[in-house]
């Protein structure tokens, strides 16, 4: 929207031309969310608290967290907010990449509505089944995968490209495309949606690796860097750059809120929807394991669970005092910052690698 007017202005005054560059809009687009997350923020939180949204809290888990039932949840659609009104306002509206990224995001945003919505207003504990909340996931991680897989122009768009190695990728063909598609965004989503069960924690490691991703974004998108850097050329992938910048303001305001004592939990709403941005954003600057790589602390949540799970169900018996990850280390005796700081001290140290996979080849 402003780049459109930036650019009729430009025609007469060239000192407009300088918002053509992807990395001035990216930045103002941080600045902007940043900005409008701030502004409307204590505001969503009162609306939040009056219509008693409140957080329910799992009475088999650390006792310390007993004093944080009732605060109010669902604050992701404050994320969502800011990170769609400053897409619109710096993004190329006419970038196919960007619509793509901001629906599946919204999508899958509403999908986490829709469950937070029947557990603290209805007050039903199932929420979504978890059925129903996987095929509507699935629907549109397929949509999504089906779309970008038939929107790419050259072969080695679709490749799985190995981090490390210059010559190492692999084709996937459409059908194989769409399958890694699916399971990125769809088990990012999931990944995220599991890590967010401290203040802070999930917010900050998608926000560094939200910023890693707009870079990767940048280089993809840049026919010089990306043959001096051994990436594939995707025209217009760079545009995303903009998104990932919003995204990162957007959750760095969120964290003033949701920084330890919370005011604010961003719930499902917020979780599955940040987590199939960052899947949908790798898959099409074509740097999944990176994705991997730089969301460890996700990955490791994730594995937890099934582990947890699967080894009750076949010995009886728990590897962990309780899943996900977080929590173990919180009933062995660790403070809840120090879970939360340490686990970002982690992600800044992996997302450190992954950047480093830019020259590394």
């Amino acid at each position: 929207m402003l780049l459109e007017l930036a650019q009729w202005l430009a025609k007469d005054i060239r000192v407009f031309n300088v918002f053509n560059y992807i990395t001035l809009r990216a930045v103002l687009a941080c600045l902007t969310a940043l900005v409008i997350s701030f502004v409307i923020g204590p505001a969503v939180i009162r609306k939040l608290t009056a219509y008693k949204i409140g957080q329910a809290v799992r009475d088999d888990g650390p006792v310390s967290h007993l004093a944080k039932a009732g605060t109010p949840t669902m604050g992701g659609a404050l994320i969502l907010v800011a990170v769609t009104l400053t897409t619109l306002l710096w993004a190329d509206l006419g970038n196919r990449f960007v619509w793509i990224v901001s629906w599946v995001t919204l999508a899958f945003g509403a999908v986490g509505w829709i469950d937070d919505y029947r557990k603290v207003v209805h007050r039903d504990p199932k929420g979504l089944s978890a059925k129903a909340k996987f095929f509507w996931q699935s629907v549109i991680g397929v949509a999504a995968a089906w779309y970008i897989a038939f929107s790419t122009n050259l072969p080695a768009q679709t490749e799985f490209i190995v981090p490390f190695f210059k010559q190492i990728a692999y084709p996937l063909g459409t059908v194989g495309f769409i399958i890694m598609t699916y399971l990125v965004i769809v088990g990012t989503s999931n990944a995220v949606n599991l890590t967010d069960g401290l203040d802070g924690l999930a917010i900050m490691p998608t926000v560094m690796i939200a910023g890693a991703l707009g870079i990767f974004a940048y280089v993809a998108g840049h026919a010089v860097f990306a043959k001096y850097l051994g990436f594939p050329f995707i025209p217009g992938a760079g545009e995303l750059a903009v998104f990932c910048g919003a995204l990162a303001g957007a959750g760095l305001a969120f964290l003033w809120f949701n920084a330890y004592p919370a005011e604010v939990f961003m719930g499902d709403v917020g979780a599955l929807a940040l987590g199939a941005a960052l899947g949908t954003i790798a898959v099409i600057v074509r740097q999944e394991i990176v994705l991997f790589i730089m969301g460890g602390v996700f990955v490791v949540e994730t594995l937890s669970v099934v582990l947890q799970v699967a080894s009750f169900k076949l010995t009886g018996r728990r590897i962990l005092r309780m899943a996900p990850l977080h929590h173990h280390y919180e009933l062995k005796g660790w403070k809840e910052n120090q879970v939360v700081v340490r686990f970002w001290i982690i992600t800044m140290m992996l997302v450190l690698v992954g950047l480093s996979t830019l020259k590394l080849r």
